[in-house]
């Protein structure tokens, strides 16, 4: 969290004097750009699957951002049928990659010849430029023709022309519309902290990946490079749509994804096998989590939990931001306010309940030095700490004030880090946590530039705040009845004010987070390796809970995200504000991560973080928001109380989409196995089910939870009704089971309360639900199943389950059923391996759009009349009351 001031003058001075640049001051015409010489190709080599060529300078150099790099090499790797690997560096000097240890490379797959490849690379030698085609109908993907490659020490220039109008998705984070804007967008990847997350800006996390649609296909591609960077989007006139890459360091390292012609969820999957598949989380994870910067003490949590249980809400999570810390340091708690012994009593009792509990930490260090702090200390013993330029500790100024941070990079730090947890989360003498919080990773830092006296703006910033009531009595009584209320890096560059810069909303590189020259132990500077910051304390994070709780999954959710943080981590959006704009983008901001980055454990700020929600904007949230994979309300200290039981209308909606969440539990976990797995979407945009229909490329206000669910909020203040769109396909109405026959136009639903959704079934699927709901996800576990039957167009439906411990890394058992209806008509066979025993039944299985009444129904070949069929709805329900430990078939004729 962060909360706004004004700058100092200081930094005033600096932006105009020592750093004088603004917006669009790098602004070159992109025609002088495309006059530049670009490179010749020789020394070219070709070899099966592999090309290589060395590049050399075409003529009089540009020098737009500095000197032109005179020779480079080139490699073009086909690794996989669907992935071509472009690499393209300076050949006489080593420049900075992305590490392996952050990110580690694929390997490849042999391929006899790149002609079985389903895309291929092509190119031009003098002056040099490449294309990316489709194999099978040789449209291309991806062309540079027209604009040569600039290679500087600093600015790296590659430019592509796409269709007019392009669908492209992706290249965040940021807060835009899903599709993309193709006139003049700018999108940055510098990783800041971003409150209010504002529309068109640099925010925490980096991923310089998009998927481009088209009713041909869809494919991807990959820039891996960890640089800041601008990526220009724009209209190029009849031409169509030009995409530039304007990166102030690093290589081009590109991957090339094939993609599909018919199911855009490959492009998903084949980038997961580069940046790695999505960690799988626990089961208590999906159920709903409380939190808010600003509970005050003990009893404020303590409060909350026992409110929303007398309000009937099911609580899974309670969470504490950095109010329980002393003096805002992390691993300390308050001995006043969140003494350690009632803290404790806390986690007892949620345990006690099956709930859970999660803490805030942050990576800044107070730089304490001989003033007792342990966790400066022995950081200190190591020389863990990031370094300046001198050598010297790389200071900040963050909640405790001055800090240090964590060096990611050096040998002992994830040692110190995974010591810290163990110490302090123990779970006989510290807080039993059962996951982890970490924020404030970009790195960020309250210190204006030029930050010459961060001791001095401590004073001035009040750092650390202190505390605005006294503490409660120790003793005080709490859960009683509530009523509702190392690589080498060139020396000769200027890496704090680069000759490009980038469109960084803060400003200079510095601002408002680490120092760009600041040093890490292997010899690698902030300029290159910032936007890795986060993630790596994501992987130190995960190591550290796995060292605690050895071969059970743990939940981690952070604010700054690289390429490949969901192998470790999930996310949420940020530092909203309570207003139906961030409501409706915090749907966009979710299909990024969740359907391109391959950070599928994703969620807003339910109500908004920021400001004062509304009783009916909380109302509207609190449903859209059980459709989040992340499902958590959360908001500022400045901020009015939003917990669900503050307003009856929002008490009631919250209750509705919980219930329908609770019962979904299984089909999102089983989603969320098989992106673990193999990549696939947990949630969809329409275009993913429906690729050839033009109208679903621009909707990111409806959306698929999970592979069937079709969401469709309603998104204005005030209103009661929205227009939705349902593809040309048969549909189910949720709540009634009746059929919905899309006819690809949209329709308005009316007198849509508060405390409802929209929400459909896909025909084509068969549904695991719980025929139960309960207050906690341990109670919905023992509840039976109900199986939804929902043919499509064709009759036809299909479905998944998988189930295990919900906890372990490595599960010693499993169940995995699949389900299939219309093998033959009004059949549904059921059959799997069943090693996990579910200890439930099948309660009933639900047929819907039965238009006519069974004459028969038969359970396993036998004659039952334990069945009913609702002429109005067209739905045959069958009472079934079998051990779900085995296969079996349920048929009516």
């Amino acid at each position: 969290m962060f909360l706004p001031r004004p700058l100092g003058l200081s930094f005033v001075a600096l932006a105009t004097t020592l750093l004088p640049h603004v917006v669009d001051a790098t602004f070159v015409d992109p025609n002088v750009l495309d006059a530049c010489p670009g490179y010749k190709a020789t020394d070219v080599s070709s070899s099966g699957t592999k090309f290589t060529a060395t590049l050399i300078l075409a003529g009089k150099p540009c020098n737009v951002f500095g000197n032109d790099i005179q020779k480079l090499s080139l490699s073009v790797e086909y690794e996989t049928v669907n992935r071509i690997h472009l690499h393209i560096t300076d050949a006489s000097s080593t420049r900075y990659e992305v590490p392996e240890s952050v990110f580690p490379r694929p390997k490849g797959q042999y391929l006899q010849s790149h002609h079985t490849a389903n895309i291929q690379f092509n190119y031009t030698a003098s002056p040099f430029s490449f294309s990316i085609y489709r194999t099978s109908t040789r449209e291309v993907l991806f062309s540079t023709a027209s604009h040569p490659i600039i290679f500087e020490p600093q600015y790296l220039r590659v430019k592509t022309n796409l269709p007019n109008n392009a669908n492209i998705y992706g290249l965040g984070e940021h807060t835009n519309p899903f599709r993309l804007p193709t006139d003049n967008t700018t999108l940055t990847l510098w990783s800041r902290d971003a409150y209010g997350v504002p529309t068109g800006t640099n925010l925490y996390g980096n991923h310089p990946v998009y998927f481009e649609h088209r009713t041909t296909g869809t494919h991807g591609v990959f820039l891996l490079n960890s640089n800041g960077m601008d990526i220009k989007i724009t209209n190029s006139g009849p031409g169509g749509t030009a995409l530039e890459y304007n990166d102030i360091g690093g290589i081009l390292d590109f991957y090339f994804f094939a993609g599909s012609e018919e199911d855009p969820g490959e492009v998903a999957r084949q980038y997961a096998e580069v940046a790695g598949l999505p960690a799988e989380v626990p089961y208590w994870s999906f159920g709903f989590h409380q939190c808010r910067f600003g509970y005050q003490n003990f009893v404020d949590v303590a409060n909350v939990i026992s409110r929303y249980a007398a309000a009937g809400i099911p609580l899974e999570t309670m969470w504490t931001d950095i109010d329980y810390m002393y003096k805002r340091r992390i691993f300390t708690v308050d001995p006043d306010y969140f003494p350690l012994d009632r803290m404790r009593e806390i986690i007892d009792y949620l345990h006690t309940h099956q709930q859970r509990y999660v803490l805030m930490t942050d990576p800044a260090v107070a730089y304490l030095p001989n003033q007792g702090y342990p966790p400066y200390d022995r950081g200190k013993e190591l020389d863990v700490w990031l370094k300046g330029p001198d050598g010297k500790e790389s200071l900040g100024l963050v909640w405790p004030g001055v800090t240090v941070y964590p060096d990611w990079f050096h040998p002992a730090i994830e040692g110190y880090w995974t010591n810290e947890f163990q110490l302090f989360y123990n779970s006989t003498t510290g807080l039993d946590i059962d996951g982890a919080w970490i924020d404030m990773n970009e790195p960020a830092n309250f210190c204006n530039l030029p930050c010459d006296d961060p001791f001095q703006q401590a004073i001035e910033q009040n750092l650390p705040p202190p505390r605005a009531n006294p503490p409660p009595a120790h003793d005080a009584p709490i859960f009683g009845d509530q009523k509702i209320t190392a690589q080498n890096e060139r020396r000769d560059e200027d890496i704090l004010n680069p000759p490009y810069a980038i469109n960084n909303a803060a400003g200079p590189l510095s601002s408002k987070t680490s120092w760009t020259n600041a040093k890490h132990f292997n010899g690698l500077t902030e300029y290159n390796a910032h936007n890795l910051f986060g993630t790596m304390m994501s992987s130190a994070t995960h190591n550290a809970m796995l060292a605690r709780r050895p071969g059970k999954r743990t939940l981690i959710i952070t604010r700054s995200t690289f390429a490949g943080a969901g192998r470790s981590v999930g996310k949420w959006l940020g530092d909203n504000f309570s207003d139906w704009e961030h409501y409706r983008f915090s749907i966009a901001g979710m299909l990024g991560f969740a359907a391109v980055y391959q950070v599928p454990m994703v969620g807003s700020d339910i109500c908004g973080f920021a400001e004062n929600t509304t009783e009916k904007l909380c109302a509207r949230w609190a449903t859209l928001g059980a459709f989040y994979p992340f499902m958590r309300n959360h908001n500022a200290d400045t901020s009015i109380s939003q917990e669900f039981y503050i307003w009856p209308s929002v008490t009631q909606a919250a209750k509705n989409a919980l219930d329908i969440r609770y019962r979904l539990l299984d089909y999102i976990y089983t989603a969320f196995h098989h992106a673990h797995t193999d990549g696939s979407p947990v949630v969809l945009p329409l275009w993913f089910k429906y690729p050839k229909d033009p109208n679903t490329y621009g909707i990111d206000h409806q959306f698929f939870f999970g592979d069937s669910i079709l969401v469709s909020p309603v998104t204005q203040d005030e209103a009661t009704s929205v227009s939705i769109y349902l593809p040309k396909d048969t549909f189910y109405d949720f709540k009634t089971l009746a059929p919905v026959q899309g006819q690809g136009a949209y329709v308005s639903l009316d007198n849509v309360p508060f405390t409802e959704i929209p929400l459909h079934i896909r025909g084509g699927v068969v549904l695991p639900l719980r025929a139960e709901s309960a207050m906690t996800t341990t109670q919905v576990r023992k509840e039976d199943f109900e199986l939804v039957v929902a043919p499509g167009w064709d009759g036809k439906a299909t479905g998944k389950l998988y189930v295990d411990d919900g906890e372990s890394v490595s599960p010693p058992c499993k169940t995995e059923v699949w389900m299939r209806f219309g093998d033959s008509p009004g059949r549904l066979d059921v059959g799997g391996t069943f090693g996990y025993e579910l200890g439930v039944e099948v309660k009933r299985v639900r047929f819907l759009g039965v238009l006519n009444k069974p004459g028969k129904v038969l359970v396993n070949g036998e004659v039952t009349a334990a069945w009913e069929w609702d002429g109005g709805s067209k739905v045959l329900d069958v009472s079934v009351g079998r051990a779900f430990d085995s296969g079996f078939v349920v048929q009516y004729s």
